[in-house]
C-alpha cells in the first residue's frame, strides 16, 4: 500500500490502530451468564424485545451481548480519535485527568485565524464521540470551564470539537448556561473533519485518514492472531437453566430462566430455584454456580 499521507506516518497510523485494536481485546473473550448478567440485565425489556422483533432466544441474546460489547468500544474508538492527535506537529495529548482534563492542546507559533475572524496562537480542545451525547448540564459545565480557560489566558481559544457533527463546520459555540444564551468568539464548536484541516493545514486530511483507516485495520488484524473471538455459552447456560424447570413450555421456560437473572429473589421466582437446587438462600452467585454445574453435567 502506497503511503500518501503527509501529516502522519504510516508506521505511526499503524501503530495508534493496533493500540486502538488492542482495546477491544478483553471484549472478544468469551461471554457466560455471569458475563452477561454483570450489570444486571432488564429481563422485562428483553422479553419485550423478542416479542416485539419477533426474534428468537438466539437472535435476542447474541444482540444484548453485541450492545455490550458496543458499548465498550465506544470508549476505544474515543481513544483513537483523541490519541491520533499525539503523532501530529504542533498538537499535544495531555495524561487522563492532567493539563486541566483537556483532550488535545493544539498550539502554532504561526498563530491560527478562524473562518469569522480571530487570531491565537492555542486551542484547547475537548473532544466529543457525537453531537449528541452531552445534555445541557454536561453543555453548560463544558462552556463554565471554556470560559474560565479564557480568563487564564486571552491568547487562546476553546474548541468543542465532535467526530460526528450535524455538518461540516468551524463556527462560534452558542449553547444555555442556567437558563441564558452564551456565545464568545474564541468558544467554538468545530466538527472533526475541519479541525484535522486547522491542525495539518490540508483541506482533506480526514479524508485522507478515512481512506487509508480500512487497509492499515486489515493489515493489523491479519497480522494478530489473538484477535479471534471465541464462542458465548450465554445462550447456551440459559437453555440449561430452563430445561430444570419442568412443566412449562419451551418458551416460557427461558423466558423465566431471563427472569433469574433480575428477580432471583423476588417472590415466587426465588421459589421456583428452591424447587430445584433445594437452597433456601437463593441470590445471582448461587444460579451462576447451578448453571456451571449443569454445563459439567451435560458434557
Amino acid at each position: 500500500m502506497e503511503w500518501k499521507i503527509k501529516y502522519i506516518s504510516k508506521e505511526d497510523f499503524t501503530s495508534h490502530v493496533r493500540k486502538t485494536i488492542e482495546k477491544y481485546g478483553t471484549k472478544l473473550e468469551p461471554f457466560d451468564i455471569k458475563r452477561f448478567n454483570s450489570n444486571i440485565i432488564d429481563p422485562i425489556k428483553l422479553i419485550f424485545d423478542k416479542t416485539v422483533y419477533q426474534s428468537s432466544w438466539e437472535e435476542i441474546v447474541s444482540k444484548e451481548i453485541f450492545r455490550q460489547r458496543d458499548k465498550g468500544n465506544n470508549n476505544d474508538i474515543g481513544y483513537f480519535h483523541q490519541g491520533i492527535f499525539q503523532y501530529i506537529k504542533n498538537c499535544h495529548v495531555p495524561q487522563n485527568g492532567k493539563e486541566g482534563g483537556w483532550d488535545v492542546i493544539y498550539t502554532n507559533p504561526a498563530g491560527i485565524e478562524f473562518p469569522d475572524g480571530g487570531f491565537v496562537h492555542k486551542i484547547y480542545v475537548e473532544m466529543k464521540n457525537k453531537h449528541n451525547t452531552m445534555n445541557s448540564a454536561s453543555a453548560g459545565k463544558t462552556y463554565i470551564k471554556m470560559q474560565h480557560q479564557l480568563l487564564n489566558d486571552d491568547d487562546c481559544a476553546c474548541f468543542l470539537v465532535e467526530a460526528i457533527a450535524q455538518r461540516s463546520q468551524n463556527i462560534k459555540w452558542e449553547t444555555t448556561v442556567d437558563g441564558k444564551k452564551v456565545s464568545h468568539k474564541n468558544i467554538r464548536r468545530v466538527s472533526l473533519d475541519k479541525f484535522y484541516e486547522l491542525v495539518t493545514g490540508e483541506k482533506d486530511a480526514f479524508f485522507q485518514m478515512c481512506m487509508a483507516l480500512p487497509q492499515i485495520i486489515k493489515e493489523v488484524v491479519e497480522s494478530n492472531g489473538e484477535l479471534t473471538s471465541s464462542k458465548d455459552i450465554v445462550l447456551e447456560q440459559l437453555q440449561n437453566l430452563a430445561n430444570s424447570l419442568c412443566g412449562e413450555s419451551e418458551d416460557l421456560s427461558m423466558a423465566v430462566a431471563v427472569y433469574m437473572l433480575g428477580f432471583s429473589t423476588y417472590t415466587g421466582f426465588k421459589n421456583i430455584m428452591e424447587d430445584i437446587t433445594s437452597e433456601k438462600e437463593i441470590n445471582l452467585n448461587r444460579i451462576y454456580k447451578f448453571v456451571e454445574m449443569n454445563n459439567l453435567h451435560q458434557k
